[in-house]
């Protein structure tokens, strides 16, 4: 279908309209040094009306945390350098920026705000996470007055630096997590004419990433999800689009437990422990042991080291997919299934397993304003769908061609445990979400931490009991409901629905609602009326599955 003049004209901009976007929203262009204060101090002032409103609402922690939840760092950081080092206790520092930095969260090679006023603010600031990270007046006393900070190579991956092929790796390593362990399940759900639905999400996520671009572009100052709520629909809005985005961090949490438990249960199922009289069985034993292992990690100050191995997620996810087709393939397992053509009864759980694998757009908005050519954002968004897409329908084939109807909601579950194939991708399994965990959880705790007056002398105490009640709290309703695949699901209909489907839309007619064409506005509502549907027949099948298991 093509479109028309005036549609290509608001979809498709030229490297030069980009270009000079990223003049007027840096104030510098492609001058990617340090100029005077007096420069910089001009520029922020110009911005400072438009752009203050979208950073001072809660959350002010989002930007940065999740960054680094998502960036894969450039390979040519130098640990050991004495710059990094002095910026190494900072939640602040991972491989994507903002475009502009707002008073809220001050740089630390210049001062936003005289002395004065940080005297002044002092009393009454919020900053998240603030007890565990050093405070920004101490890491600016570690900067001399007269020393131009020394430029790195992490902070030049800071700068609007991020390549078309970190912005890739970025994408594809928030897109290819667990969700790709569950597809020959949702397969078997689904049946194989369920498999188009996979094919439909992969479009309408792409479709509605883009939105997200216009919504960014609109004007100057949004750079996140959250930021794109409030202008849509006020603070209500920013709110409301928050809370869903970390329920659903949290739930992915959930999993991360489950996940473990399961798998490590599959390879040790004898594990057993008596506590008191309270006998545990593998799977209750193998999750508290997960949640003591990852408690540790979501106390550290600096989570970047994290970050640079979690970005390995990418490389657990090919690894375990190769491993996949090997037995497949090589090892001669299955491949004998004729599997379903269409599953009525259960198609609603496979609509949110294959929802839940295209959960992304929380991070698109910084990934975008991370680059340095924006305008370069389609094709990555349009590579890391390729990518994922084919690998989803890959392992959905591969999968329930191989286990047919006894396919679980992981494959490595029915993978024989003999082959060294299969012990390469359980392992691989398990070891990752370690390193995601903790990632996945800061962004939560980091908002709630804001809640908490920045003065108040047990302030680090207090984040500390947040961050260990969280932990232990995924443990609970891990607990209570260990169903990997269903959990996935209901995550898939209720939430990423929202965040994927209904909300772009939303809030591209509301904040383009004076250049949208008729065309655009049908197809919004459209795959509004998609997402409401999916969401209700796949929550409901969800609920009414877990229940059923529950009390069986």
């Amino acid at each position: 279908m093509k479109k028309s003049a005036s549609e290509q004209s608001f979809y498709i901009e030229s490297d030069e309209e980009d270009e000079e976007k990223v003049l007027n929203r840096d104030g510098q262009g492609e001058d990617y040094g340090y100029q005077s204060d007096s420069d910089d101090s001009v520029a922020d002032n110009q911005q400072q009306n438009k752009t203050g409103s979208y950073n001072t609402s809660w959350p002010q922690s989002y930007r940065q945390s999740i960054d680094l939840y998502s960036s894969v760092p450039s390979p040519s950081i130098i640990l050991g350098t004495p710059t990094l080092s002095r910026f190494s206790s900072s939640f602040l520092s991972s491989s994507l920026t903002r475009r502009h930095t707002p008073e809220s969260l001050p740089s630390v090679a210049k001062p936003l705000i005289s002395k004065a006023a940080e005297d002044e603010q002092l009393p009454t600031q919020r900053r998240s996470s603030h007890s565990l990270l050093p405070s920004v007046l101490s890491r600016r006393s570690s900067i001399k007055k007269d020393e131009k900070p020394t430029k790195t190579s992490h902070e030049f991956a800071t700068s609007r630096q991020s390549s078309f092929g970190q912005a890739v790796l970025n994408g594809l390593n928030v897109l290819c997590g667990v969700g790709i362990l569950s597809t020959p399940y949702a397969a078997k759900e689904g049946g194989w004419l369920g498999l188009s639905i996979l094919l439909i999400f992969a479009v309408l996520s792409f479709y509605t990433g883009m939105l997200l671009r216009y919504c960014l572009d609109s004007e100057p100052g949004i750079e996140t999800y959250p930021d794109i709520g409030q202008a849509a629909f006020g603070t209500v809005g920013r709110t409301a689009i928050s809370i869903i985005l970390y329920v659903e961090l949290y739930a992915c949490c959930v999993e991360h437990i489950i996940l473990e438990s399961d798998n490590l249960s599959s390879l040790f199922p004898n594990a057993h422990l008596s506590l008191g009289g309270l006998e545990l069985n593998s799977h209750h034993v193998f999750a508290l042991l997960t949640t003591l292992a990852v408690l540790p990690t979501v106390w550290l100050r600096d989570l970047s080291v994290l970050s640079y191995i979690s970005a390995g997620g990418v490389i657990a996810s090919v690894v375990v997919v190769i491993c996949l087709f090997w037995v497949g393939l090589v090892d001669h397992v299955g491949i004998h299934s004729k599997g379903t053509v269409l599953n009525l009864g259960t198609l609603p759980v496979a609509i949110g397993l294959y929802g839940y694998c295209y959960s992304g757009h929380a991070v698109f908005p910084n990934i975008y304003t991370s680059m340095a050519q924006p305008n370069k954002f389609p094709m990555a968004l349009l590579t890391c769908f390729g990518i994922c897409t084919v690998m989803y329908a890959g392992v959905a084939v591969m999968g329930y061609t191989m286990f047919g109807e006894s396919t679980q909601s992981q494959f490595t579950l029915n993978m024989p445990q003999d082959l060294l194939a299969s012990k390469i991708a359980v392992w691989t399994t398990v070891v990752n979400p370690f390193t995601k965990y903790a990632l996945t959880m800061s962004p939560v705790a980091m908002s709630l931490e804001e809640l908490i007056p920045s003065t108040h002398l047990k302030s680090h105490i207090y984040a500390i009991c947040i961050r260990t009640a969280l932990v232990i709290s995924t443990l609970i309703v891990g607990l209570l409901i260990p169903f990997f695949g269903l959990v996935m699901s209901l995550i898939g209909s209720l939430l990423t629905m929202l965040v994927t489907l209904i909300l772009p839309c939303a809030c591209f007619l509301s904040i383009l609602r004076g250049k949208v064409t008729r065309f655009q506005a049908i197809l919004c509502v459209m795959i509004i009326v998609i997402g409401v549907i999916s969401s209700v027949f796949g929550t409901y099948s969800a609920l009414s599955k877990i229940i059923e298991n529950l009390r069986s």
